[in-house]
């Protein structure tokens, strides 16, 4: 039995950390905007929090300097293939320091307008989520916008 959801979303946000679930989450969101004529915004959250240890005498501006540049060119490779593989181009990539927890559920929807958050499942295993925490699981529980929690890849 196939079910029809008949919510229109305009404006959704995908959050990537390259993960193989962020990846699958990526595709499916880009192929709902595209489906919907709906804008994306590629968010990519850098946590601040691991900034705090001194990598082999590098400043924290210079290791943030470095993760910015890289995740820069992650998320134009995503641009590119949302481009290539979609023919999509109403896709907004950016780039956010802070805690990923908080500035996914709260801060940027707030500030981008999103009405859904298309997540990838959590990558962690039992221990590390236990230790650290599903940043997924706390973006379904306390974002106060709908969350698609992608669990599937498009062909399956």
């Amino acid at each position: 039995m196939e079910v029809e959801i008949m919510q229109e979303y305009n404006n959704i946000l995908v959050p990537v950390d390259g993960s193989k679930e962020a990846e699958i989450a990526f595709e499916k969101a880009v192929n709902n905007a595209k489906r919907n004529h709906a804008h994306l915004d590629v968010l990519n959250v850098i946590d601040t929090r691991a900034m705090s240890y001194n990598f082999a005498g590098m400043s924290d501006s210079s290791i943030a300097y470095q993760l910015v540049d890289k995740s820069q060119e992650y998320l134009n490779e995503l641009v590119q293939r949302a481009k290539d593989e979609f023919d999509f181009t109403d896709v907004d990539v950016h780039i956010r320091l802070g805690n990923p927890k908080t500035v996914i559920a709260y801060d940027f929807p707030k500030d981008h307008h999103n009405d859904l958050i298309m997540i990838g499942a959590s990558g962690l295993t039992r221990i590390q989520r236990a230790m650290i925490g599903s940043v997924t699981s706390y973006v379904k529980r306390c974002a106060p916008i709908d969350v698609l929690v992608v669990r599937t890849e498009l062909d399956k």
